[in-house]
């Protein structure tokens, strides 16, 4: 049979993309399975079809090309030079597919899933790995993708779709999101080891209103805690130097360059002392949130379920 252009039905060059994958998705696997049969029963009988469903599939899917995709002779078919070009990037797209969806699968399996889970730098030493080690004890086999990041990035992911949930702070307050407060961690005054004010234990913050602060860049959430703070103490802090990482701020106050409002380290930093602020009260609270209407897998929930339930107890006293 001489390969020919078919004129009836055919779809426009500049038609919409969107709208051919549509028409053609359903078809794909069925031409596959024809061309690798090269018998119209046979395909049938193995995809477990009526052969009529498929000779139709087929004949609108070369309707739907504008081309013919097989020579027929009876029941026997064999590819023509336009069929050949189409199954080799059919094939591709199927076995994509298949990967896919053997992926998403894996993913949302209930004891061997996996959780995209996002949480501030300041947590990842001890809190996080600790949540992890308890959870693994009745989930040994669920599968975690850790986000490190700051709050604010880290609700842009969680709305993308590319975070199940995460450890933040502030508490987010947005429509679209579900945020549950777990705990709140205590910030300090730290301070030079040699600073005037290292021999104390306690201190008011205006104590340290004409000191240079080192702090966090703007639009990370103990940033904005920094500035909300001093303000309640009545000044506006003289930032001498930004970072992006909290034990960085601590080195930067170590080598004398300002103080800094922070969470308690992993462990003690030589160089700084870390005073407890009386007034006004120092703490940021620790919350989890996800994306509201958002269905979890299995692992996800039940992730989801043990964070809850640390309610009070995320942090060490």
């Amino acid at each position: 049979m001489v390969h020919q252009q078919r004129s009836r039905g055919r779809m426009s060059h500049t038609g919409d993309t969107e709208d051919i994958v549509t028409l053609l998705a359903p078809r794909l696997a069925y031409f596959a399975g024809v061309a690798r049969t090269e018998h119209v029963t046979r395909a049938a009988q193995e995809m477990q079809v009526p052969q009529s469903t498929l000779s139709r599939s087929l004949a609108r899917l070369e309707a739907d090309l504008g081309v013919d995709l097989f020579a027929r002779r009876g029941r026997t078919v064999s590819l023509t030079r336009a069929g050949r070009t189409f199954l080799a990037s059919v094939e591709r797209a199927l076995a994509e597919i298949g990967r896919a969806a053997d992926e998403v699968r894996a993913d949302a399996d209930p004891a061997a899933g996996k959780v995209a889970f996002g949480f501030l730098h300041t947590m990842g030493a001890e809190t996080v790995p600790g949540l992890i080690q308890a959870f693994h004890a009745d989930h040994p086999h669920v599968r975690f993708s850790l986000v490190q990041n700051y709050s604010e990035a880290m609700l842009e992911r969680l709305r993308a779709g590319e975070l199940d949930l995460c450890l933040t702070s502030p508490v987010p307050d947005a429509p679209d999101l579900v945020a549950r407060r777990l705990d709140e961690q205590k910030l300090r005054l730290v301070v030079p080891a040699h600073h005037r004010l290292a021999g104390r234990r306690r201190v008011r913050l205006a104590e340290a209103a004409d000191e240079p602060f080192v702090t966090l860049e703007p639009g990370y959430g103990l940033r904005r805690i920094t500035d909300a703070l001093c303000r309640e103490a009545g000044f506006k802090p003289r930032v001498a130097f930004e970072g992006e990482e909290a034990e960085t701020l601590r080195g930067l106050v170590a080598a004398g360059l300002g103080v800094a409002l922070l969470p308690p380290p992993p462990v003690p930093r030589p160089g700084v002392v870390e005073l407890t602020v009386t007034a006004p009260r120092a703490v940021r609270e620790i919350g989890v949130a996800w994306l509201e209407g958002h269905p979890d897998t299995p692992p996800v929930a039940a992730f989801k379920k043990f964070l809850l339930s640390k309610r009070g107890k995320l942090l060490p006293d």
